[in-house]
């Protein structure tokens, strides 16, 4: 009999740390407790089963108990909770909760991997009525997809703006009921900076969601939901996706040492305080590779290389896991939205002094059909120029961009690095120069100080103050919409047009996309012009961005007419 191993939890990291080891040691005693009823299913998955994407729930479930055992002989055992470790004695007690049975499972080493459960809004009233739901497992979205049916419902209310909230938010509405969705934040995802979460909230208002920000659930009824504010939501069904909490309670009862952030602390290994016990997944601390503090981490990604880790220590198989960077990527309708490493916010918290560059490329050539912005946010140290991260937000491949960074960042690239990135082109995938390059040549003129930029989420507050705004596009498109008090002066006839533009003031130039202003202000500065600043992302991103709010707080606009393409 080789080596006794017991592993607590299923789905990605349990099964993975279950299968490493089977590839590892073929003599090893292998067995995984599961309390649920599936043992490994596709959680990412799970709520484009409520859309019809997905059109079964069995095609959610990856490998049933059989299936372990005929192909690896690991025992996996289905509605088993492990209710108390016993250290000394290196045995769980296990509770049978289909016989209602207790016995102890042995164990020379043990993994932990009991994920993380959804939070409920604390102290609301009505959060335990039978139409309220949360989002975890497989049995979760077949009830919610039972219940809908079977009750007729109509309109559903998702609280919480994060990625689950989101995806069920999307598929809800996708089969065919009327959802509104709520957040006490001020903004969806909050992995994006503000003016990034704005493209996404434009896109929830166009698909009809009614999107409610900044006011949390306060109390829900049978008839549905009150918020902070007082204002009522109509509801047959609610969906709570506020957030999850690290399942650290077994591990607590044990005396295993718990980290600041609330989750397990685990070592470079993932071994815990105890020698002979491993912890894995989303109930556990992970360091964060630009800062070096602990976080929390609730991705699949992660799990799984940490599954691996855990597997080849205990194996004693020598391998290095990498600190984390959080990449992560969502669908929201008919935009993707992806991010890496740190955001404005997060680099300000941290004390980093950065700079931004946002461009606004097409995703592919131009001319070539379905071609579409991509709005690219590319976040940097100064003055070394070491990317912090970047974020991405359009129709087409926003996670190959983020990738790209993430994979540059592993390696502790700087913007100098991304400009030169030999990258593959094709006029269907992407242009000859990517958005990584724009936004990376950006990042190097204002390192260079070639350029200054302001944001477009500025715009209105330099509007406010009566700010001189220079649009250099066409005149037709100038007509067609524009920032209410700008002046237009064609990229062509600038330079016949330098009488019209002030020298004592601060000039604020756009075009559509940022690309003509920026050639403009490089010749302004060269004609003696030393107040010219590029408005980055120009009129696409700000009509982009000014329209939800406009929506969403009832205020007057700055622009004579949004222009979305």
């Amino acid at each position: 009999m080789g080596k006794k191993y017991l592993i607590v939890g299923g789905v990605a990291g349990g099964a993975s740390v279950a299968a490493r080891l089977r590839r590892l040691d073929e003599s090893a005693d292998i067995t995984m407790l599961e309390r649920g009823r599936d043992v490994s299913f596709s959680n990412c998955a799970l709520p484009y089963f409520l859309g019809g994407e997905i059109a079964s729930s069995e095609e959610l479930l990856l490998m049933d108990p059989d299936t372990f055992w005929r192909r690896y002989r690991i025992r996996a055992l289905t509605h088993h909770e492990a209710i108390k470790i016993d250290r000394a004695g290196r045995t769980v007690r296990v509770q049978d909760l289909e016989k209602g049975v207790d016995s102890d499972f042995p164990y020379d080493t043990l993994f932990l991997s009991p994920g993380a459960s959804p939070i409920l809004p604390p102290a609301c009233p009505g959060a335990d009525l039978p139409h309220v739901f949360t989002v975890r497992n497989v049995t979760d979205v077949e009830r919610i997809d039972a219940y809908i049916k079977a009750r007729g419902v109509r309109e559903a209310v998702v609280i919480g703006g994060g990625f689950i909230g989101l995806e069920v938010m999307e598929n809800l509405a996708a089969s065919g009921l009327k959802v509104a969705l709520a957040d006490m934040a001020p903004q969806v995802m909050l992995p994006l900076d503000a003016d990034m979460a704005q493209l996404l909230h434009r896109e929830i208002l166009e698909h009809g969601i009614d999107l409610r920000l900044g006011d949390g659930v306060a109390a829900v009824d049978r008839e549905g939901v009150t918020l902070s504010s007082g204002a009522r939501l109509p509801a047959q069904i609610v969906i709570m996706a506020i957030g999850v909490r690290p399942e650290t309670g077994l591990a607590r009862d044990a005396g295993l040492e718990i980290g600041k952030t609330g989750a397990i602390l685990v070592d470079e290994n993932m071994r815990t305080s105890d020698p002979h016990i491993f912890a894995v997944g989303d109930a556990v601390e992970v360091r964060h590779r630009l800062t070096g503090k602990k976080n929390r981490l609730a991705l699949a990604g992660p799990a799984l290389r940490q599954a691996r880790q855990a597997a080849n220590a205990a194996e004693g198989v020598a391998e290095r896991l990498g600190d984390v960077l959080g990449s992560a990527v969502l669908r929201v309708f008919s935009l993707n939205a992806a991010s890496t490493g740190l955001n404005e916010r997060q680099c300000e918290t941290e004390g980093f002094d950065f700079g931004a560059a946002f461009v606004v490329p097409a995703d592919r050539v131009g001319i070539m059909p379905g071609a579409s912005p991509l709005f690219f946010k590319l976040i940097f140290e100064k003055p070394t120029g070491r990317v912090l991260g970047a974020q991405a937000v359009g129709r087409g491949a926003a996670d190959k961009r983020i990738d790209v960074v993430a994979t540059a960042m592993r390696f502790g690239a700087t913007v100098w690095d991304l400009k030169d990135l030999d990258l593959a082109y094709a006029p269907h995938f992407s242009s000859a120069r990517d958005a990584v390059h724009h936004a990376a040549l950006s990042a190097c003129d204002q390192l260079q100080g070639l350029v200054s930029a302001v944001p477009f989420s500025r715009v209105r507050e330099l509007h406010a103050r009566g700010a001189f705004f220079l649009d250099v596009r066409e005149k037709e498109e100038f007509e067609y919409a524009h920032i209410l008090g700008s002046v237009n002066a064609p990229l062509g006839e600038l330079r016949e047009r330098l009488t019209d533009i002030p020298k004592d003031r601060p000039v604020y130039a756009l075009c559509r996309t940022g690309q003509r202003s920026y050639n403009a202000v490089r010749a302004l500065r060269q004609l003696g012009f030393d107040q010219v600043f590029n408005v980055a992302g120009s009129f696409l991103a700000l009509s982009w961005f000014e329209q939800p709010q406009d929506r969403m707080l009832g205020r007057a606009p700055i622009l004579s007419a949004y222009n979305f393409e």
